[in-house]
């Protein structure tokens, strides 16, 4: 019995961690912002810790972060003058691959693509790179 409620109590603690982790993306408060816009919170992850973090070729931070993003309220990237919303991993030097996630971004009579609520970036693999939407389709 005490092998069993062992394990229940690991599977438990997993699906809340992965719970924790998924359930991040969110809009707090109300967070406005211009053009009918509101606060999202993504996660950035990289395959490696420390790494740089660009968002439209400005450095955000340190792998791991959270980007304050200001989308359009279904969700999507909003278009502030830009077509794509770039988010990408800085390499340690000038000939490694670069990894990146490339979103549209989008308007009221084209919206762009979902915010998601996690991103991973793989310095190693870039190909194996991916976003995570934690958003309930409505």
């Amino acid at each position: 019995m005490d092998s069993f409620l062992s394990k229940a109590v690991i599977i438990m603690g997993s699906t809340v961690a992965a719970a924790v982790l998924l359930g991040c993306s969110s809009t707090p408060n109300g967070d406005k912002g211009t053009e009918g816009t509101t606060a999202f919170y993504v996660h950035v992850q990289a395959s490696r810790d420390g790494v740089g973090i660009e968002t439209n070729n400005v450095l955000a931070g340190k792998a791991p972060l959270v980007l304050r993003l200001m989308g359009d309220k279904g969700g999507t990237f909003h278009n502030f003058g830009d077509s794509q919303y770039v988010v990408r991993a800085v390499p340690d030097s000038k000939n490694s691959p670069v990894a990146m996630q490339v979103f549209k971004t989008g308007n009221k009579s084209s919206p762009g693509d979902r915010i998601p609520g996690l991103i991973f970036l793989d310095i190693d693999n870039p190909s194996g790179s991916f976003s995570v939407d934690t958003f309930p389709d409505k």
